[in-house]
């Protein structure tokens, strides 16, 4: 009888023990290395690829989430007291950080052509650009992005969806949040003396610019440089005529590209058009727009043929939209002709509607392209060439709304750390053809972010000619690496030179 109840007991634990192994979560806090050797820029690179979990933690040190990052060391470097660590997010809010780790600055880049264009098989190849050669690299994906996944309550129950959003989910909560985590993994890879970058892409840079306050204000953590790659508006507003006058100069662009223009403007270089429409854009489209429904019918009528010649749109269109374009009718417009509609976060791509008619494409054409090369490579890579293996899905893009938007303050939180830390520097990367963010808004940010002036030189732009993920198209992979790489080195201060002004 004891024998069959021992039996019985053994039976039960196993039971339990496979249900419990089978269960599909997250390892809380595991780490996995593997050594990697690559060319960078014709030069031999030796690296470690760690990828692993690191818990987020409530304020009585109970483990709340566990996020999952890839972190990249060079391993042929001895002291890495004067070498730079760069702390990688992409945005949404939802994305995973898959789309710079496997197509910008890692040592991988997705399988596609010079131009950005899915290639089977699906995989990754060498990065002869990557910033590695110059900078270690973690790419953190934010709860419920990724690998990443909130965790049940001491209770072992999940937290309810209000309570998530208040922990993890809203523009301030998700600040806080990480600047925790980073702090501790920055303490944990022993990183406190290295000088410190933020890169985060379209949501990413409202992300890294109410980073770089909370980090000095809270971890006493400073930073060097941060570099927004497409950015969102970061909290500075850009409403009514500025917003429709902003998207003039990426109209022009689009059109230039496809050939929409006239046959003077297309003989022009891109950079050459995109100046003549600027100066248009501030200092005419921008103060007829603001006269609204008061401007007279002569000078409507000429700003309308200015507009629609920089467009490739014809007057009539413009005119009927009461010269404030919006952007969907324009991807669904510009083509129109050709029966083709063009993408949202690259208008390089076209797409194909079911109706010639209509004011807005039925999809976006570059989206579908990109998750084409995308999803199978980061699950490829993370589980066969990196060691990463689990049952969960990766989430390219995650649960996390509904967003909370409100007190967006990280532009002003980002002017104010640049004031209290002289080394900080600021780089803004667009593609002119991208229609999300457009390059004319962010130059727009730019110029607002720090309304005094006295912090012109530390603030730089950089557009290239292609769209929301420039890196995609290889000449922009090559020369938007570069201009990271020199970021960096000018943005490290000499020994002698002082925090000061």
């Amino acid at each position: 009888m004891k024998l069959a109840k021992a039996l019985l007991l053994v039976v039960l634990t196993l039971s339990f023990t496979a249900k419990a192994n089978n269960e599909r979560s997250i390892e809380v806090d595991k780490q996995y290395t593997t050594k990697h050797t690559t060319k960078i820029n014709g030069k031999k690179v030796k690296y470690t690829a760690t990828t692993g979990t690191q818990p987020v933690w409530d304020k009585e040190g109970k483990a709340t989430a566990s996020l999952f990052y890839t972190y990249y060391q060079r391993s042929d470097i001895d002291d890495n007291a004067k070498r730079p660590l760069m702390i990688s997010f992409n945005g949404g809010p939802g994305s995973a950080s898959v789309w710079m780790h496997i197509a910008y600055t890692g040592p991988k880049v997705l399988n596609v052509d010079s131009e950005g264009y899915p290639l089977q098989p699906y995989g990754v190849k060498t990065n002869p650009y990557s910033i590695l050669d110059v900078a270690d690299i973690v790419f953190v994906n934010p709860v419920n992005t990724g690998y990443s996944r909130v965790l049940p309550d001491k209770d072992g129950k999940m937290p309810s969806k209000e309570k998530q959003k208040e922990m993890f989910f809203g523009v301030n909560a998700d600040v806080k949040y990480l600047a925790e985590w980073i702090s501790t993994f920055v303490t944990r890879n022993n990183r406190w003396r290295s000088p410190k970058y933020l890169i985060g892409e379209s949501y990413g840079t409202t992300r890294v610019s109410g980073l770089a306050l909370e980090l000095q204000k809270r971890q006493w953590m400073y930073i060097n440089g941060v570099i927004l790659v497409s950015p969102t508006d970061i909290g500075i507003k850009r409403e009514g005529p500025v917003k429709a006058a902003n998207r003039l100069p990426y109209f022009a662009a689009a059109a230039w590209y496809h050939q929409a223009l006239s046959d003077d403007l297309q003989q022009l270089s891109l950079d050459d058009l995109l100046s003549q429409v600027e100066s248009f854009t501030v200092n005419e489209y921008l103060p007829a727009l603001a006269k609204g429904g008061f401007i007279s019918a002569e000078e409507k009528q000429v700003i309308s043929e200015t507009v629609a010649k920089y467009s490739g749109l014809s007057v009539e269109a413009v005119l009927n939209n009461n010269l404030d374009i919006n952007n969907s009718f324009f991807w669904k417009e510009l083509l129109r002709d050709r029966k083709k509609t063009i993408g949202r976060l690259d208008s390089r791509y076209l797409g194909i509607d079911k109706k010639v008619a209509g004011a807005r494409p039925d999809y976006n054409a570059e989206l579908t392209s990109w998750l084409h090369s995308f999803t199978p490579a980061i699950n490829y890579y993370l589980r066969e060439e990196l060691g990463y293996k689990t049952d969960l899905k990766y989430n390219m893009f995650g649960n996390v709304h509904p967003w909370d938007r409100s007190k967006n303050k990280t532009g002003e939180n980002l002017r104010l750390a640049m004031a209290q830390n002289p080394y900080l520097k600021v780089m803004l990367q667009s593609g002119y053809f991208d229609g999300a963010t457009n390059y004319f808004d962010a130059k727009y940010t730019m110029w607002q972010l720090d309304p005094s002036g006295q912090m012109q030189e530390r603030l730089s732009f950089k557009g290239y000619e292609s769209g929301h993920m420039m890196y995609l198209r290889r000449e922009d992979l090559k020369q938007s690496n570069q201009d990271i790489r020199e970021f960096i080195k000018q943005s490290l201060p000499s020994e002698e030179q002082a925090a000061k002004y």
